[in-house]
């Protein structure tokens, strides 16, 4: 024979699962009925007529939106187009000036090289004649050379004296003046002293 403790302990039991059991299927029942809402509240637009068995038309239209949320598309839309027509017309102006900057950078290396074949015909020519002239000075009596050079400035002096052989160059200084062949002699000496030394 069962004790009483013992058979009340066993329907608590079997209670509780009951009861955890039921628990489960109405949580189940929930889900599915929220589920079930949302397909249902979906399926509203694309429900049947009775009558007819066509779609209900009220169903298949979409609300016009406010007059004011259209105004205001537009008038963005309007404002977007501006922009880029301003945006195409500005890469349309850069791309013309980025041309023309080149055609200007062209002409400018061309008459840069023009230029700098002019001052090297220049150099040239100027380097030649001053040669020359040297030539001419030594090649004259030395006596002769030194009363020219004491009529000339002194550094124009001391440039062509430059130029001579040591021996032509000692040969005119001692025909000048003392005073006159001190100053040109300074100046032999000291024209490379500004040349850098690093």
């Amino acid at each position: 024979m069962k004790t009483p403790k013992k058979v009340s302990a066993r329907k608590k039991t079997g209670r509780g699962a009951l009861v955890t059991l039921a628990m489960f299927m109405a949580v189940s029942g929930v889900i599915r009925l929220g589920d079930g809402i949302g397909l249902a509240m979906a399926r509203t637009g694309t429900e049947m007529d009775d009558a007819q068995g066509k779609p209900a038309a009220a169903a298949l239209s979409c609300p016009a939106p406010p007059l004011a949320l259209a105004e205001a598309l537009a008038e963005r839309e309007m404002r977007v187009s501006a922009r880029e027509v301003a945006l195409t017309d500005r890469f349309a102006a850069l791309s013309l000036a980025d041309d023309a900057i080149e055609q200007r950078l062209a002409k400018l290396a061309e008459a840069e090289a023009k230029l700098s074949d002019t001052l090297a015909r220049a150099d040239g020519a100027s380097e030649a004649d001053l040669t020359r002239l040297t030539e001419v000075y030594q090649s004259m009596k030395p006596k002769d050379a030194a009363a020219l050079f004491a009529t000339m400035a002194p550094e124009f002096a001391a440039g062509f004296l430059g130029r001579m052989r040591p021996e032509t160059s000692a040969a005119i200084l001692s025909g000048m003046t003392p005073e006159d062949a001190y100053t040109v002699s300074v100046l032999l000496a000291g024209r490379n002293a500004k040349v850098p030394k690093n």
